[in-house]
């Protein structure tokens, strides 16, 4: 899987917020996913709509792994984010039925694409 991740960039600026009573309607509807944990729930909305609900936080762009990504498959979260952490830059990873998606600072999510390119032309090799 690695070596046919073709990692694309997205445009877009992501932020993680908390969503309560008085803001689920407006941001639930935008959301790119959601995860409710004991504390609360946890949704991934575009930055300009945080902002709009004065919710502030760090922004993220998100790089989508290409490749089928299989939910049972091993290796490619761990590659991934060893790459990134032997670059400096955090990452989120989360799991979708068909690809992985990275969210990774947006300052840093230039020199992320091109250390999970250069990862998956190392293991075309």
């Amino acid at each position: 899987m690695i070596a046919q991740m073709e990692p694309r960039l997205d445009a877009a600026v992501w932020r993680f917020v908390l969503i309560g009573p008085g803001n689920a309607p407006t941001l639930l509807g935008r959301a790119i996913a959601t995860f409710r944990e004991d504390e609360g729930v946890t949704a991934i909305v575009p930055a300009e709509v945080a902002d709009e609900a004065g919710l502030p936080g760090p922004d993220f762009r998100r790089i989508v792994l290409q490749v089928y990504s299989d939910l049972e498959g091993v290796g490619l979260t761990a590659a991934v984010a060893s790459a990134l952490a032997d670059g400096g830059i955090a990452c989120n990873m989360v799991a979708a039925f068909h690809h992985d998606h990275v969210f990774v600072p947006a300052k840093k999510a230039e020199a992320a694409l091109a250390l999970l390119e250069a990862l998956s032309v190392k293991r075309r090799v």
